[in-house]
């Protein structure tokens, strides 16, 4: 049984132009995977990239993500969902709550011989590189592109807690910016494990720590310039000291357990 699928409106005529506004008809495209599959949760998950030229040829880039019984349980779906349900819940949420992130373009999901099945297609973010990928030509860059991205990427996680979420897998890779004339732009995307701040601060250090933690590159001070950012400082007093302790605490607990 396949429910009605979902289908951005600014999606709508490329799909329909191609003969893809369906589930079957995304479900049957033969495409080389960007990465190996992933076999894992008694499945398998796949991700491939789609180019589509639109009535006026110009080409519109997305990505198609393929799930057959890759599922995760929760305490509300005992018998599992997959996971790209969960991200597509999760989307919707962040486009309400006006969270910069990855968009939708269709999304669809079924059960055929008891396996769970899904189809989500979102928009490739091609003008953004990852955080990750940034960082490979951290020396390189302006001393003043550096500070805005820094700007940007903190001005985005801020963004994220205070709608009281965290993202629950902040790696750089899944936080993507971009420099333009007007400063700098960023989106998260992989908001499969993302959910509310149950434990308030704690949570939200817990999400800065990942991100610290990851992060090979940027130096002492502009781990505190992004610290300050995201706090909304100019300069660093007691308060923003309290908290670059409590969030050095949590890493070198991290430290100690690995």
């Amino acid at each position: 049984m396949t429910r009605k699928p979902f289908i951005a409106v600014n999606a709508h005529e490329v799909l329909q132009r191609h003969g893809l506004d369906s589930m079957d008809a995304l479900w049957a495209l033969q495409l080389e995977a960007v990465d190996a599959p992933n076999t894992g949760r008694g499945g398998w998950s796949s991700v491939h990239r789609l180019e589509l030229d639109d009535a006026n040829g110009t080409s519109q880039h997305f990505y198609l993500k393929r799930q057959d019984n890759h599922c995760t349980r929760t305490m509300h779906r005992p018998l599992g969902e997959p996971t790209f349900a969960r991200e597509f819940r999760a989307i919707q949420q962040y486009a309400r709550e006006g969270i910069p992130a990855l968009e939708a373009a269709f999304f669809a999901e079924r059960r055929v011989d008891g396996r769970a099945q899904a189809v989500l297609l979102t928009r490739a973010l091609d003008e953004y590189a990852p955080l990750d990928e940034w960082f490979e030509r951290w020396d390189r860059l302006a001393v003043a592109d550096i500070r805005m991205l820094i700007r940007s990427a903190a001005a985005l996680v801020r963004a994220l807690h205070n709608a009281d979420r965290i993202h629950n897998c902040l790696y750089p890779k899944h936080v993507f910016l971009k420099l333009h004339t007007d400063g700098a732009g960023a989106r998260f995307i992989d908001l499969e494990k993302t959910r509310r701040a149950l434990f308030g601060e704690r949570d939200r250090i817990r999400d800065l720590e990942t991100l610290h933690r990851r992060s090979a590159e940027p130096s002492r001070s502009q781990r505190l310039r992004f610290v300050l950012a995201y706090m909304g400082k100019t300069r660093l007093d007691n308060e923003a000291r309290d908290f670059v302790r409590r969030l050095l605490q949590r890493s070198a607990g991290k430290g100690a357990r690995a």
